[in-house]
């Protein structure tokens, strides 16, 4: 783990010693030096010289929002989850995001973050499938929110993306998928059409 902590910033060596749990820290610090090893060769940088910089904020506008290459041209977002590491480049804006299947607890919980439509396709469903619908819907919104570079600031109720098995595209300027993860995961990529 020393070489990935060797990749970051000052500022995402902070960011690492936030987190309580080692497990959260560790996989911060994997994803962004995974981030940086692949961006570093791209750019003709090395890794741990790479111009980052964080956005600012679409809530508050400081300088905390997410973090984005000085250079433009190409753009990046990157999840983590439990073991699982998600990064995703492209030309466009992109969004991406990972998270273990949700609780019962969460699901009910969390309805108001979900679109109308959404709600009543979850009613619908068996209460066993249920975690699974969320889930998928949930890393649906925080893809697309992640392209959006609004993350949580905007509404997630506000766009539909489905609970089926295929995600519904919340806008026409949007391409959404979800991913292939391990079982027990959900994960999606939310890409802005040129």
């Amino acid at each position: 783990m020393l070489w990935a902590q060797e990749l970051l910033d000052r500022e995402e060596r902070a960011r690492a010693r936030a987190f309580r749990r080692a497990r959260d820290r560790d996989a911060y610090v994997i994803a962004h030096a995974t981030l940086r090893a692949l961006l570093g060769p791209l750019l003709g940088v090395r890794a741990d010289e790479l111009p980052l910089m964080r956005e600012p904020c679409a809530g508050c506008g400081a300088p905390h929002g997410r973090p984005a290459l000085r250079a433009p041209g190409l753009h990046f977002s990157l999840s983590h989850s439990g073991d699982l590491v998600l990064v995703a480049l492209a030309g466009t804006p992109v969004g991406v995001d990972v998270e273990g299947l949700a609780s019962a607890e969460a699901v009910r919980s969390a309805q108001c973050a979900l679109h109308p439509a959404e709600v009543a396709e979850l009613a619908r469903l068996p209460a066993y499938e249920r975690q699974a619908a969320f889930t998928r819907t949930w890393v649906r919104k925080e893809a697309y929110l992640k392209g959006l570079g609004t993350g949580l600031v905007r509404d997630p109720a506000l766009d539909h993306v489905g609970t089926g098995d295929r995600p519904v595209s919340p806008s026409p300027r949007w391409t959404l998928r979800d991913v292939l993860v391990p079982t027990g995961y959900a994960a999606a990529v939310a890409l802005r059409r040129e």
